[in-house]
């Protein structure tokens, strides 16, 4: 998500690593378009060290959410979480999950009635595209 629009879409199977390697493959494609510092913002699925540190070698700043339940701790330290733009990013990854609902309820992404990763990608990609235009309607004020 950029500017409240969705910038890029991915669909993977659910093997529980695949959400951390899509990021990675994202961000990837990301920084051959710009260069700097990144910030990537996430829930508490992304908080392993192994993830933090490919993304740090990216130099992608990772402001996920702390996971203090786990056992050893978050992978995210005092250093990333003191500064005012992780608690700014970390209210930001709401609007992540707006996205996320409005495709559940809006676009009928809740159960979908096609199947293979190929046809369900492209309803998925779809489903994103009808969310920018309704979404930039909404931003320029025009009604229909």
């Amino acid at each position: 998500m950029e500017n409240r629009l969705v910038a890029e879409t991915r669909l993977t199977k659910a093997t529980g690593t695949a959400e951390r390697e899509a990021s990675l493959e994202m961000v990837r494609m990301k920084r051959k378009q710009e260069r700097g510092r990144l910030t990537l913002c996430g829930d508490k699925n992304y908080d392993f060290a192994e993830h933090v540190a490919k993304q740090r070698q990216l130099k992608v700043t990772p402001h996920v959410a702390q996971n203090t339940e786990r056992r050893g701790g978050s992978a995210i330290d005092q250093l990333t979480t003191r500064h005012a733009g992780y608690t700014v990013s970390q209210r930001k990854r709401k609007r992540v999950e707006e996205i996320f609902r409005w495709f559940k309820t809006v676009a009928l992404m809740r159960k979908t009635r096609f199947r293979r990763m190929e046809r369900v990608g492209w309803i998925f990609t779809r489903a994103a595209a009808a969310y920018n235009l309704v979404r930039m309607r909404d931003l320029l004020g025009t009604t229909t």
